[in-house]
């Protein structure tokens, strides 16, 4: 508690820093506004449904993104740590495709898919797989051997030994990089939308930027 309540002083302390700096002239800029100006602009903005409306927008295309790159990620790192043949075709493909950052593949996605929704989801979805499709791999590759070879001893099927025995043991590698791939999602979706973008908080941010 004595720790929490710490954290929380420096962060007042900070924000009264901020405002006295601004409001007695330490700091003369007009990219340095008061933080009581900053914090009734934020209320206007919600007063007005500009901000939730363009909150509602990234989140969507977030979601979205997370949701489909989860899926897939899933059923590729399933199918990588599961069959040899699969893992031998797919994992040169994804090593070498991981370390690639998201601001290099905007401009040709731009290209193919434009700058729509569907532009934003794809960049999102691309990010979450790797993270998710990698520690679905390594999940399911900690499931002891002795447990599926008794397994397949009493006779279980394929799909009772996927459902029953190795979902539940990678279960949490799986959420471990769908938990670091969520916060991955909505920068990507916010960078997204300041590189192309209509709408959303990326796209205000630079609009009152300029």
């Amino acid at each position: 508690g004595l720790r929490r309540g710490s954290g929380f002083i420096l962060v007042a302390l900070l924000l009264c820093l901020w405002e006295v700096s601004a409001r007695s002239g330490l700091i003369r800029s007009e990219n340095w506004p008061p933080l009581s100006s900053v914090l009734a602009s934020f209320a206007s903005g919600i007063r007005s449904g500009e901000l939730p409306a363009l909150l509602a927008a990234t989140l969507y295309r977030s979601l979205a993104g997370f949701i489909i790159g989860s899926a897939v990620g899933v059923t590729v790192g399933l199918m990588m740590a599961g069959y040899r043949r699969v893992d031998a075709l797919l994992e040169p493909l994804v090593e070498l495709c991981r370390p690639i950052p998201i601001p290099a593949i905007l401009p040709p996605l731009i290209l193919l898919l434009g700058i729509g929704d569907a532009f934003k989801v794809f960049v999102v979805a691309f990010a979450t797989f790797f993270p998710v499709a990698i520690s679905t791999v390594h999940g399911v590759r900690a499931v002891p051997a002795a447990i599926l070879d008794m397994a397949r001893t009493y006779q279980r099927s394929q799909a009772e030994i996927l459902t029953r025995i190795v979902l539940p043991s990678a279960l949490p590698y799986i959420t471990a990089g769908m938990r670091g791939a969520l916060a991955l999602s909505l920068i990507v979706a916010i960078a997204a939308e300041m590189i192309a973008g209509s709408a959303g908080i990326g796209y205000y941010l630079l609009t009152m930027q300029y």
